[in-house]
């Protein structure tokens, strides 16, 4: 099982989840951030430090974000890996909770 980052990080990309992954699990894209399903191990140290909630265990990911399952699968083959903290987008304050956002996605 891994843990899975869901459209609400999407045009937010808070990092705090990056700084107590303990494997190097996320990748980075331009307005989003994933999580190798290959890397992660289970340890659900990142799913409480999200400020935008949008990261859930594989088996409890809403109905409405499964895509983001083999999407989280896709880009993480493609993105570099992020290890360090860094500002999230300006206005992430104001995407953070906006729902229908997946057509916003950079790749």
């Amino acid at each position: 099982m891994t843990f899975v980052v869901t459209e609400n990080c999407i045009r937010c990309k808070f990092t705090d989840c990056v700084d107590v992954c303990p494997v190097d699990c996320f990748h980075e894209g331009p307005n989003f951030l994933v999580i190798d399903p290959d890397e992660c191990i289970d340890c659900s140290l990142c799913e409480p430090e999200c400020p935008a909630k949008a990261i859930y265990s594989e088996d409890e990911v809403p109905d409405s974000q499964k895509q983001f399952i083999e999407l989280n699968r896709e880009l993480a083959k493609r993105w570099p890996v992020i290890t360090e903290v860094k500002k999230p987008a300006d206005d992430a304050d104001d995407w953070k909770d906006k729902a229908g956002k997946l057509d916003y996605l950079e790749r």
